[in-house]
């Protein structure tokens, strides 16, 4: 070998040493040391129960919680484009779960993704948002996570193709989309807004399911909080392109999320539900405080948007509803015998509650006033219709029929199409058949793939608050 070429030969082997050097020290992380299991008289009663609070802000319960199941045991299947990943144990449990798991092992996960045993964890655990958390409130989800029950519950395997079924994988991903810096308060604002903003950013992660993701499931910060799709459900625009037809204000906010239905917007469903569920236990300073942030994300309406919240309001009183019909310019002809029929299924199975002029929660919102048929996406209605909402036991809440076993797709799409076409000013949704074709399949595959819950009823709602 000549000079010259042991030099390049050199220059190679250096560079393919320090690029081999450099993609250990990204994927590597060392193991940190097992501790014995501390008891629940170890930790604080007041830290204990500032944790339980945290937990219900982070809806710590329905992710790391299967249907039917024993609570924070994990096994909760997450959908994602590149397979499912499932939840795992948080209970003290000393071999399933994180028992033997030190303080610094808790934030380190919370804070890098990173387990224990130096495994990097999948970002269907958010901690892309739990970077923001503060130390003290890491120390209190510890404190109140480490004095619940242990139980018992093997992790599942995860459901994910080559390569996103390895893990080393999960570190170029970091390198690319995790920002390590916490949430700084802005000096601009009042205490308030800053602790709505520390909270929505950090601990309740609202931007993972509001947020719409790029191809490689991270979150698309230029479209901050425009909507996103999470269990085959439409999570809606937050900011200045909502579609719901009264605009939000922070009163509003603090209301829907604390009680679970606003007589201007309806009622909590599908995984919202779930997150109101555990609002409503937590302290109203903290939801006031996510609302007022929250309003403010949305911005002041504009006059246009202000006279059609206005319109909307006018439309959904008795008098207005009672002497409507559907114009037949907003109905396309292919569509007229349709119409027809939904207009039938309508005053048949929806009116006497929609139309009563009962107030929430029970009688059903006026459908002027529904986001769910105002919205592009027709999803959340075909939901709402075939599942219903299951009252939640032991409180005077909304109740719905599901009618999933009553309703044919072409039945259920008609009524859709009807819908759309007299409680909104919006262009028919094209394809709701098919729509309502995979929004029963995907309820069929959760009914069969998920344990048995623990009462009649199948709503998340039911699982045991933190």
């Amino acid at each position: 070998m000549t000079g010259p070429s042991r030099i390049v030969a050199g220059i190679v082997a250096i560079a393919l040493l320090g690029g081999a050097t450099a993609a250990f020290a990204i994927v590597w992380r060392p193991a940190i040391a097992a501790v014995e299991p501390p008891g629940p008289l170890a930790f604080d009663a007041a830290l204990v129960k500032r944790g339980r609070d945290l937990a219900a802000i982070g809806n710590c319960n329905d992710c790391h919680t299967v249907r039917g199941g024993r609570n924070f045991a994990g096994g909760l299947p997450v959908p994602t484009p590149f397979g499912t990943v499932f939840s795992s144990n948080i209970t003290p449990d000393a071999e399933t779960g994180i028992g033997r798991w030190s303080e610094a092992a808790f934030r380190r996960a919370m804070r890098s993704g990173v387990n224990r045993e130096g495994q990097h964890l999948y970002p269907t655990f958010p901690y892309d948002h739990f970077t923001n958390v503060s130390d003290e409130d890491d120390r209190a989800l510890y404190a109140f996570l480490m004095t619940r029950q242990p139980v018992r519950a093997p992790a599942r395997e995860n459901q994910l193709s080559f390569p996103f079924n390895q893990r080393f994988a999960i570190a170029g991903w970091k390198l690319l989309f995790l920002r390590r810096d916490t949430y700084q308060p802005d000096p601009r604002q009042s205490a308030e807004w800053n602790r709505g903003a520390y909270l929505v950013e950090g601990l309740a992660h609202c931007g993972a399911c509001h947020t719409p993701r790029n191809v490689l499931g991270a979150e698309r910060n230029s479209a901050q909080f425009a909507g996103g799709d999470v269990d085959n459900w439409r999570a809606y625009a937050l900011n200045d392109q909502s579609h719901a037809p009264v605009p939000w204000d922070a009163d509003a906010l603090f209301a829907y999320l604390r009680e679970g239905w606003h007589p201007d917007h309806g009622t909590a469903r599908g995984p919202m539900a779930e997150v109101v569920s555990n609002l409503s236990s937590v302290p109203s300073s903290d939801v006031r405080a996510i609302a007022v942030y929250m309003a403010g994300i949305s911005g002041t309406p504009t006059p246009d948007r202000k006279r059609q919240g206005e319109a909307a309001l006018e439309q959904a009183k008795p008098s207005s509803i009672e002497s409507s019909s559907v114009k037949s310019s907003s109905v396309p002809a292919s569509q007229t015998n349709a119409a027809g029929a939904g207009a039938s299924i309508y005053a048949a199975a929806c009116a006497s509650c929609h139309a009563s002029g009962r107030p929430l929660p029970y009688g059903g919102v006026n459908l002027a006033l529904s986001t769910a048929i105002a919205s592009p996406d027709p999803r959340n209605l075909a939901n709402i219709v075939l599942s219903g909402v299951q009252a939640i036991e032991g409180e005077r809440s909304p109740i719905m029929p599901g009618f999933a076993a009553s309703m044919t797709d072409a039945q259920v799409s008609a009524l859709l199409n009807y819908l759309r076409a007299r409680f909104s000013n919006q262009p028919p949704w094209p394809g709701v058949e098919k729509t309502v074709q995979d929004a029963r399949r995907a309820r069929t595959v959760f009914l069969m793939t998920s344990p048995a819950p623990r009462d009649a009823s199948a709503d998340p709602q039911q699982r045991e608050k933190p």
